[in-house]
C-alpha cells in the first residue's frame, strides 16, 4: 500500500447505539466479517497469464501512456506493465492494436443501496460502464458480503467498498457509540453530515462531530464527511476528517482550507453530478437521448417526464444548487492547482442519479471546471485510488494490483469523452462486457 493508505479496519464490537437499530439489523452481513475484504490485491483467475498487447496504455500513475505497450496479468493480478515487457510463451494473447488501456475507473462517492440481488445488479451496471470500483458512503443494507466476496477469482462485477449507514447523532455519547458500532460491523469508512440541509434539519454541533472524528480516529477509521459551507470544510478538516465528500458551495475556498487540506493530505471528492440531479429534470433532459444512456437506461424513464414530476423539480433548494454549481467547479479547481487530491465521485445510487452514465457525465463536467482530459483521468484512477485508501490496489497498473482495466476505441487524452467509448471492461482478468 503506497500514497493515502488510510482504510483500517477496527475490530471493537460493543452494543450498537440503539437509535440505529434498524440499520444495524439490515447489516448483519457485517457482523462476521473478518476483514478478508480489505485493500490489498489477492486471489484472481486462477494461474492463467494474459498479455495485453498492442494497445496505448495509461497505467494510472500519472506517468506518459506507453505506446504499443504489454501489460502482462497473472491470476488476474498485474504482473508487468511496459513497452519492452516480453510475452512469456503459452500466454493467452490480447491483441488490441489500435486501442487504449486505462485502469478501471473508480467512483469516489457512490451509494449501492437494496437487498442483496440489487446490490448486486447495480455493481453489475457500474461495471459495464467501466466504473470498477465503488466506495459507498452510505446506507448500504447487504454489501459487506459482496466486498468480502470479491476476491474470488471469479469476480465479474464492480469492486465494493463501505460505509454502513450515514450516522447522525445528536449528542458526544451518541457520536462514540455510532461509530463504535459501525468499527463492530468493520466497515471501511465513516460517513456523516454535518450541514442543515438547506434548513431542513439540524446543524450538527462541534462538539458532537469532533466526537465522530475523535471516535472514529480511535478506531482506526477514515470518515468522510458530508460539507456544503467553507467554515464547515475548514473545521472537519482541521478536527481530522479523511475526506470532504463535496464541493464548497457558499464561497470561494482559501488559504486556510487550502493549507489544512494539503497539511493533513486530505481529498476533495466534487460530486459535480449531484448538483445537476437536483435541477436538470426540470425539463427533459438532453442525455435521455445519448445512446451511450439508452444502453442500460432503466425501462420507466417516462415517469421523469410528467409535468407533475417536472413541476416537482422547480423549488428553492433546485434554484440554490443550481446556482451553486458554478461556484462548485472554481472551487474544485483551485484546490486541484494548490495541489489537493481529487478524487472522482458523482453521489450516484438515490433517485435519478444514474449509476454508471453519471460518472463519465462527472468526467467531462470535470474538464468543462478546468482540468485537461490527463488530470480527469488520474482523479478517476490511481489519484482516486490514493485519496480512498486504495492505491497498490486498484487504480493503477503497478505490479500487484488487481488486472481491472478498460479497453477504450478512442484517446481520452485527446478528448475525456472518449472514455465513453469502451470497447471491453475486464476485472480481474475476466472481460465483463
Amino acid at each position: 500500500m503506497t500514497g493515502r493508505s488510510r482504510i483500517r479496519k477496527g475490530n471493537g464490537r460493543p452494543a450498537p447505539n440503539t437509535a440505529l437499530a434498524g440499520s444495524v439489523a439490515l447489516l448483519l452481513a457485517f457482523a462476521g466479517c473478518s476483514g478478508t475484504g480489505g485493500t490489498d490485491a489477492a486471489g484472481g483467475g486462477g494461474d492463467g497469464l494474459q498479455a495485453f498487447v498492442g494497445a496505448t496504455i495509461i497505467d494510472g500513475t500519472g506517468a506518459a501512456p506507453i505506446s504499443g505497450g504489454v501489460l502482462l496479468a497473472r491470476g488476474g493480478i498485474v504482473e508487468a506493465v511496459g513497452a519492452g515487457v516480453e510475452v512469456p510463451e503459452g500466454a493467452e494473447i490480447i491483441d488490441l492494436a489500435g486501442r487504449w488501456i486505462v485502469p478501471g475507473f473508480i467512483n469516489a462517492h457512490g451509494h449501492v443501496n437494496g437487498d442483496l440481488a440489487a446490490a448486486q445488479s447495480q455493481l453489475d451496471l457500474y461495471a459495464y460502464y467501466g466504473v470498477t470500483t465503488v466506495v459507498s458512503l452510505g446506507e448500504e443494507p447487504e454489501t459487506g458480503q459482496l466486498r468480502d466476496s470479491q476476491g474470488d477469482p471469479g469476480l465479474d462485477r464492480a469492486r465494493i467498498f463501505v460505509s454502513g449507514p450515514v450516522i447522525a447523532p445528536t449528542t458526544p455519547e451518541e457520536a462514540r457509540a455510532d461509530v463504535e458500532m459501525l468499527a463492530a460491523l468493520n466497515v471501511d469508512w465513516v460517513k456523516t453530515r454535518i450541514d442543515d440541509g438547506l434548513d431542513t434539519r439540524p446543524k450538527t454541533p462541534p462538539e458532537v462531530y469532533g466526537e465522530i472524528l475523535a471516535a472514529a480516529e480511535d478506531h482506526g477509521i477514515p470518515a468522510a464527511i458530508h460539507v456544503v459551507d467553507l467554515e464547515d470544510a475548514i473545521a472537519v478538516v482541521e478536527g481530522g476528517a479523511a475526506l470532504v465528500a463535496h464541493s464548497v458551495r457558499d464561497a470561494p475556498v482559501d488559504d486556510v482550507l487550502i493549507d489544512a487540506m494539503l497539511e493533513a493530505d486530505v481529498c476533495l471528492v466534487p460530486t459535480l453530478t449531484r448538483e445537476i440531479s437536483t435541477f436538470i429534470y426540470a425539463e427533459r433532459p438532453d442525455f435521455f437521448d445519448d445512446p451511450f444512456f439508452l444502453e442500460r437506461a432503466p425501462d420507466d424513464l417516462a415517469q421523469f417526464q410528467t409535468p407533475e414530476f417536472q413541476a416537482s423539480q422547480q423549488s428553492d433548494a433546485a434554484e440554490f444548487w443550481k446556482a451553486a454549481l458554478p461556484l462548485a467547479l472554481e472551487n474544485m479547481k483551485a484546490l486541484h492547482d494548490a495541489g489537493v487530491g481529487i478524487a472522482m465521485g458523482t453521489d450516484t445510487g438515490p433517485f435519478a442519479r444514474f449509476q454508471g452514465y453519471f460518472e463519465h457525465m462527472e468526467m467531462e463536467m470535470m474538464a468543462d471546471g478546468g482540468l485537461t482530459p490527463a488530470e480527469v483521468i488520474h482523479a478517476s484512477t490511481g489519484g482516486a485510488a490514493e485519496c480512498m485508501g486504495l492505491a497498490g490496489s486498484v487504480g493503477t497498473f503497478e505490479p500487484g494490483a488487481y488486472a481491472d482495466l478498460v479497453v477504450l476505441n478512442a484517446d481520452p487524452f485527446a478528448d475525456i469523452a472518449n472514455t465513453r467509448e469502451i470497447e471491453s471492461v475486464w476485472i480481474s482478468g475476466n472481460r465483463i462486457r
